[in-house]
């Protein structure tokens, strides 16, 4: 599948202002920037997405918001990112029509081939690595399955979980074109200079 999104940006908790990141991703050119907060409440929320759709309508930056069709019509989204445990696939098709793309996340080899026959958009695939991004993470999927799905996947796939500077050329390695990132972005005040570093990485 030839859509590339390169770094694929997840904003969860992060040490700046969310609206600071928006604008540094989208002076940089980043694809895809993802709002993935499960502890707001859902006025602060939406308060939030529309404040990224104000930022990131009419660049180059698709806004993503996890979990939630209700607030991604509301916010006027790109895309909705759905994980196993959501709303399937065909029942917030029937909230968000058909402006809106649909991401589906996914956690083995098997996860990803069911996902892959509903067409999604593309598929999130991990973690890659080990991680405590999540409170329940999945176990560990690692970069031979990564290159595997990769091989067959009819639609983009995004390499998720556990990805940092020091092993990205592994995942890079393993065919990926499409990087989500979480923690090494988020748990910092320094974001643009790392932005940076993972881009310049990417690029060699």
């Amino acid at each position: 599948m030839n859509t590339e999104y390169g770094l694929y940006v997840i904003l969860t908790k992060p040490l700046l202002p969310h609206a600071k990141i928006a604008e540094i991703c989208v002076k940089h050119g980043i694809r895809m920037l993802q709002l993935r907060e499960k502890d707001m409440d859902d006025r602060q929320l939406l308060r939030l997405a529309t404040t990224l759709r104000s930022i990131t309508r009419g660049t180059s930056t698709s806004l993503v918001i996890n979990d939630r069709p209700d607030i991604a019509v509301l916010c006027e989204a790109d895309y909705l990112h759905l994980g196993q445990d959501d709303i399937p696939m065909e029942e917030a098709k029937k909230i968000i029509g058909e402006r809106i793309k649909i991401g589906l996340s996914t956690h083995s080899i098997e996860q990803a081939k069911e996902a892959i026959k509903k067409n999604p958009d593309y598929i999130g695939f991990g973690p890659v690595y080990a991680t405590n991004a999540k409170a329940k993470p999945d176990p560990p999927v690692g970069t031979h399955l990564l290159k595997e799905i990769t091989g067959f996947s009819s639609v983009p796939v995004v390499a998720i979980g556990g990805i940092f500077p020091e092993n990205i050329h592994e995942i890079l390695n393993a065919g990926a074109k499409n990087i989500a990132m979480v923690r090494y972005l988020m748990q910092t005040t320094d974001f643009e200079n790392r932005l940076k570093h993972i881009l310049s990485l990417m690029n060699q």
